[in-house]
């Protein structure tokens, strides 16, 4: 069946081993109870006593976090990494107000309160640059239902249109399936994530490796609602003949952030405290398939002028993770068979790669929403298949949905792959590689932005610029080599079988590949072999060429 998913959208220097302690200790100070009706986030002018010196990368991240930056030649920390200084949060605690959470990116933190707070006192404190309510107490909302399932009738299309349409299966069948990436997937709930059969390898083989709920302060996310569930059976589900991720390899952070009783600005607070936490822990990619406009109080609606990619509190936070090396993919909107019409933030962001919606047939749906930007650039990006789209969301069976809820998931799981497969790619190139191959990039337009993607022309153009071309057919390295060998080919070898033989003429290890579309393959098979001569023997349509290996002890 279809379902149409309508989407509104530390103190000094800590000694902390672990990273994700060091995130979630601010978090872990606020209330369990979501009884507080006023939040208010509160901007400061500095860092106070914080500085540059109290701190070594290892203190606020992950040791992954930091090789990631490292890659794209991030320097860390920055002004962005320091934490919020903890004595302006106690001035103001001592006034009534509770913490929550804090942005150390923004410089901000989340206050809450029973009853109205008093900002004019908040803002005559000298370090306090300026005081914004983001919830107050309402009426029922008028968007407690923004992430609701309708079905309605069976869709004939293949199971696996979403990656064939953009080429993915053969990224897939030569095994790049996005391991060794990490995903968060910030969203309103994972119930059921924790029981269907779609994600069973997932669970099995622990790729799960970080959960947190940021709307009620807890690590426990298989509740609430089952959006998230959706989106991650599209990201990493696998039933046969039924259903096909896009990253069925990739590790994942399952992040709750989205308030779905309500509509409000703080839950950009809370998509941020979810960046931060996914940055920390070093994420690849954050696939968000949330966005922002209107809200219960319409005085806090943005207008389009301000989906400009600066102005959006989440889109600039959203331009933050980017510059830490992240990977920001973003529903583009689900809005254009509406009033509102346009994209939604963070979606506007101009680092951000936001996602439109297509339909089996390759056309734009009535739906997905419409760009440019405010400011005149193209969005969304691009568009992959939102229509239709095979999700689980219950353990009794699979069904179709719709909405760029979907065409994100689609996206930034393939974006996982073409990481695997570049593993020198930075965030920027994957993007102009996306954009430059898919099919309009020639004319880009404000529904399809730049066309449909091509993830196997995506892949040529990365690996032009970043992998130098053998004047040979092939050649591997390191040579000697102590864990993994890798062959770089001249030309994508397309139909290829691969032996690798010892010294005395045994077969180790053979696999088999009908279509390989890389130029690079990594061979893991010896990382345990003994010190020793090997042969690497490599059949392609262009002949037989066997190399000579030699391992050594590690």
């Amino acid at each position: 069946m279809v379902i149409s998913l309508i989407n509104r959208k530390l103190v000094r220097k800590p000694k902390i081993a672990s990273a994700f302690l060091i995130l979630l200790l601010p978090f872990a100070l606020a209330s369990q109870e979501n009884t507080f009706d006023y939040f208010y986030r509160v901007y400061f002018t500095d860092k106070g006593e914080n500085e540059y010196n109290l701190y070594s990368p290892e203190d606020l991240l992950s040791e992954r976090a930091v090789i990631r930056r490292q890659k794209s030649g991030i320097i860390t920390p920055d002004f962005r990494d320091i934490p919020v200084y903890q004595g302006y949060i106690d001035q103001i605690t001592v006034l009534g107000y509770s913490l929550h959470g804090r942005s150390r990116w923004m410089n901000t933190a989340l206050f809450k309160t029973i009853g109205p707070g008093d900002t004019e006192r908040l803002l005559e404190m000298p370090f306090v640059l300026d005081v914004r309510m983001v919830r107050r107490a309402s009426a029922k909302s008028e968007f407690s239902d923004k992430l609701a399932n309708f079905v309605l009738q069976e869709d004939p299309s293949a199971f696996d249109r979403p990656l064939s349409m953009i080429n993915g299966v053969q990224l897939h069948n030569s095994g790049f399936t996005g391991k060794g990436r990490l995903i968060a997937v910030l969203d309103g709930g994972f119930l059921n994530a924790d029981q269907i059969p779609a994600l069973n390898d997932l669970r099995k083989r622990g790729g799960i490796k970080g959960t947190y709920d940021f709307v009620l302060n807890n690590r426990f996310v298989y509740g609430y609602h089952t959006h998230g569930t959706q989106v991650l059976s599209v990201l990493s589900g696998k039933i046969v003949n039924l259903l096909a991720g896009t990253a069925p390899g990739a590790d994942y952070l399952l992040i709750r952030t989205e308030d779905t009783g309500s509509e409000f600005p703080v839950e950009e607070d809370y998509w941020v405290a979810g960046a931060e936490f996914a940055d920390s822990l070093g994420a690849d990619i954050i696939s968000s398939s949330l966005g922002y406009f209107m809200f219960d109080d319409p005085e806090m609606d943005y207008k389009y002028s301000s989906m400009d990619g600066r102005t959006a509190f989440i889109t600039r936070a959203a331009g933050v993770a980017v510059s830490k090396g992240i990977l920001v993919v973003s529903s583009a909107g689900n809005e254009r068979n509406k009033e509102w019409l346009h994209i939604i933030a963070p979606s506007d962001g101009d680092s951000v790669l936001s996602a439109g919606a297509v339909d089996a047939g390759r056309t734009i749906s009535a739906f997905s929403s419409a760009g440019p930007s405010a400011d005149g650039r193209v969005k969304p990006d691009v568009a992959t298949q939102g229509v239709g789209v095979p999700v689980q969301r219950s353990p009794e069976a699979v069904v179709r949905a719709n909405g760029t809820s979907f065409s994100c998931p689609v996206l930034s799981g393939m974006c996982a792959c073409l990481m695997q497969a570049v593993p020198a790619a930075s965030v920027t190139d994957i993007i102009s590689a996306i954009r430059s191959t898919a099919d309009r990039s020639s004319s880009p337009d404000s529904l399809y932005g730049y066309g449909i993607p091509d993830m196997m022309a995506a892949i040529r153009v990365l690996q032009d610029i970043l992998v130098a071309k053998p004047e040979n057919e092939s050649v591997i390295g390191p040579n000697p080599f102590t864990y993994n060998i890798e062959v770089t080919f001249k030309n994508p070898p397309g139909s290829l079988t691969v032996e690798i033989v010892s010294a005395s003429g045994r077969i180790i290890a053979r696999h088999i590949f009908k279509d390989y579309v890389s130029r690079k393959l990594t061979i893991t098979d010896l990382q345990n072999a003994d010190q020793g001569i090997y042969f690497i023997r490599l059949s392609t349509r262009n002949g037989t060429f066997t190399h000579k290996a030699i391992k050594m002890k590690r």
